[in-house]
């Protein structure tokens, strides 16, 4: 039986330290029962997002005057008992979002881990340096890190919690104050998380508003918008940077990937890599940015791969997130899910190998979002299914017969956000990987469940600028002032 929240869910506006209801709502679909409202989500008009901006405004120059190590015990304290409520949060996030519930679950999990990464870094941030002077240059300067401002940090659908705690903690850390813009589809367990820290900081640091994205344009074109941090699409990225450059409002974007995944002839395809790539490919339903997207494995080895995920996907119970035993949900969107059919048709039209596997749930399921995943074989590489980012449940396998012939066909993409090399030798991992156009590798692995979140993330290409996590995510929301003092006997030692 499934755990449904047994009252409809209702969230409003957070903005300057006070809950705020709007007339008009959000109604949030379930996207795995057609029909079905999963709960209603405030939506802020213009004039809210106006009172958010000047809120986080107010709250500025005393939030950035307290140092790193203050800002951090405040923290501390507004993150404490977030768990409490993590249980009913995955519950309200599984059938808004249609993943399962353990997912929906880490993906709470994450945001607390990600929040205690940035704290850990207090005693760094404040820290500068200084230029002594040197023969030539009579100066000696202290270069030294300061707030930008107020941030508008915005999460798309899929993993909005985590993601939201790879550049908020950093944000607010660095001195800035900041609001969260929750995805418009899903936008529940997101101001839940987001509301119950808030409360605990000093008004106005943080605030959360929801709406139609129509009715949100302030909040990145606005003077008062310091700088936008963005996680979507490629396109959604390219219209927030141009929203952006009216106010030359600074931006970070973490934008779709096209993951290449290398299997080179020694690779290691025990039960335990293989079950490693079937998750690096098929976590919720495809549909994660930094999920493999085209696998490429020695000629010599595709038969093994292709039938070691066909094993796993034979295996696969596709059905309604929070149901015991469910491991694939739908689709988030009627959208995407038409998407990725029409580009599996595209393959098999083309005379492409194109194997799906499970059995698509039915009753009160029948009108969902739901998919068979699917496994292409050796399809052409101008298909779709290869040159887009499929966000679903379809994966293109592809052979090579050299070393160089598979790194070329990995870089040949328009995007760069992360990739993997799986091999038996170390020497062969890291000469594979230095050639890869991407921000982020792994060895004998894929994906977020491996994601090493003390390191700075982002991609290359169209998949994104600026780096979030560590100490550069903090840095990614500041800028630095440096202060010059002459020192007058080296200057005048200059003159003679």
């Amino acid at each position: 039986m499934s755990d449904t929240v047994s009252t409809e869910v209702r969230t409003g506006l957070y903005i300057g330290g006070e809950e705020r209801h709007t007339d008009a709502t959000l109604d949030i679909a379930d996207p795995a029962k057609a029909g079905v409202i999963v709960g209603r989500a405030a939506a802020a008009s213009t004039a809210d997002v106006d009172d958010a901006i000047a809120a986080a405004k107010g709250a500025f120059p005393a939030w950035s005057a307290l140092s790193a190590t203050e800002r951090a015990a405040i923290m501390a304290d507004a993150i404490a008992g977030i768990a409490d409520d993590r249980d009913e949060d995955a519950a309200i996030l599984s059938q808004e979002n249609g993943k399962i519930r353990f997912e929906s679950w880490i993906d709470a999990l994450v945001f607390e881990i990600r929040w205690g990464l940035a704290l850990s870094l207090a005693e760094e941030v404040d820290s500068g340096k200084v230029l002594p002077v040197v023969p030539g240059i009579p100066v000696e300067t202290t270069i030294s890190y300061q707030a930008l401002g107020v941030v508008t940090v915005i999460v798309p659908f899929n993993w909005p919690i985590a993601i939201l705690g790879a550049a908020l903690p950093h944000a607010l850390l660095a001195g800035n104050t900041a609001i969260v813009k929750p995805p418009p589809s899903a936008p529940l367990a997101t101001t839940r998380v987001v509301q119950r820290i808030a409360e605990k900081l000093p008004a106005g640091v943080l605030n959360v508003v929801t709406g139609k994205d129509a009715d949100m344009a302030a909040l990145i074109s606005s003077d008062d918008i310091a700088k936008v941090c963005f996680t979507g699409s490629v396109n959604g990225g390219k219209r927030i940077m141009e929203m952006a450059s009216k106010s030359l409002t600074r931006v970070t974007l973490e934008l779709g990937g096209n993951d290449a995944a290398i299997f080179l002839e020694d690779a290691i395809l025990d039960d335990t890599h293989l079950d490693r790539i079937y998750a690096a490919v098929f976590d919720t339903t495809g549909q994660i940015c930094m999920n493999a997207k085209r696998l490429y494995v020695h000629n010599s080895r595709l038969d093994e791969l292709v039938a070691g995920l066909s094993a796993r996907l034979d295996k696969a119970v596709i059905g309604y997130g929070l149901d015991e035993g469910t491991t694939m949900g739908p689709l988030h969107s009627p959208v995407q899910k038409a998407f990725v059919a029409e580009i599996i048709e595209e393959a098999k039209d083309a005379g492409a190998d194109v194997r799906e596997f499970g059995q698509l749930p039915g009753g009160e399921l029948a009108g969902g979002n739901f998919l068979r995943p699917a496994i292409v074989v050796n399809p052409d590489p101008s298909l779709r299914v290869v040159t887009q980012e499929q966000f679903g449940p379809v994966i293109p396998i592809i052979g090579f017969d050299s070393e160089d012939e598979a790194i070329a066909a990995a870089n040949d993409s328009w995007g760069g956000l992360c990739g993997s090399v799986w091999t038996a030798d170390v020497d062969s991992a890291n000469r594979v990987g230095s050639q890869l156009v991407c921000g982020y590798v792994w060895v004998n692995d894929h994906g977020a469940t491996r994601l090493d979140l003390r390191a700075p993330f982002g991609g290359m290409k169209q998949s994104g600028m600026g780096r979030e996590q560590g100490i550069e995510g903090v840095r990614a929301f500041q800028d630095t002032r440096s202060i010059a003092h002459i020192d007058v006997a080296a200057l005048a030692a200059q003159a003679h």
